[in-house]
């Protein structure tokens, strides 16, 4: 099995091997990843953190030993805190890195860093702090960035920021921590699920003080959560329908 890490700062992650299949999720720099298949111009993967799965280009990854992919992956997390930063290699060439990038790999890849960034457990009274930092970015499905997020994109990075893993998808991060069972028990930082007519979980979003709550929806915003669901306050209509309430921290 070969191993790989993301010397780039925002990589597109293909349901299929092909540039025009659907985007399911990014790799941000510093990712690290075994490939279960490569071909002439395309590798499939699993990334180390969350043990999603998709294609990459092989000319947006490098490849790595074994030993480093053991040290890297076993080591605790350490992530840029800024919007956007750079790395710069040897000939001080910069390369653009967005917030939540890894910054495990920077020997290995023989880049320099010298920006914010953090590698510590958070209390739990920051997560809602860290999900202003997305505020307004616009939706984009499989976007994992300030610059373009989805609904568990968002969740899985402001938890990641704070020190805490989440799946991937909404439907993965719903089998996660307790359920709780009114949303009076509930604390800012929680998550709060929504699902379709089939029962599907179709949408997650973070819970702030007063009945409010935090989500990717078009952009990432802030809305009103009541029992039935999320109430779009410019809308003046509910746009998603309240499956479960899940404590996670």
């Amino acid at each position: 099995m070969q191993y790989g890490i993301c010397n780039l700062g925002i990589v597109p992650i293909r349901l299929e091997p092909s540039d025009t299949s659907e985007m399911v999720t990014q790799a941000l720099y510093g990712d690290l990843f075994k490939v279960l298949e490569q071909r002439k111009k395309w590798s499939r993967i699993r990334f180390a953190f969350d043990k999603y799965e998709g294609w990459i280009d092989n000319k947006q990854y490098k490849e790595i030993e074994k030993e480093s992919y053991n040290v890297l992956s076993d080591s605790d997390l350490n992530l840029s805190t800024d919007l956007i930063e750079y790395v710069s290699d040897h000939s001080q060439n910069l390369y653009p890195i967005p917030l939540g990038s890894n910054l495990n790999g920077l020997k290995l890849l023989d880049h320099n860093f010298e920006g914010n960034s953090a590698n510590s457990t958070k209390d739990k009274s920051h997560i809602i702090k860290t999900a202003f930092s997305y505020l307004n970015a616009p939706y984009l499905w499989g976007g994992k960035t300030p610059f373009g997020i989805d609904c568990s994109g968002f969740t899985q990075m402001v938890y990641k920021l704070n020190g805490y893993k989440l799946y991937r998808d909404a439907s993965e991060q719903a089998t996660q921590g307790d359920a709780l069972s009114f949303i009076e028990e509930s604390e800012p930082g929680d998550l709060a699920f929504f699902d379709n007519a089939e029962g599907d979980i179709i949408h997650v979003g973070i819970i702030m003080k007063d009945n409010y709550i935090i989500h990717a929806h078009g952009k990432v915003r802030i809305d009103r959560l009541d029992h039935s669901g999320i109430y779009n306050i410019d809308k003046n209509l509910h746009t998603h329908k309240l499956r479960v309430i899940k404590k996670i921290v």
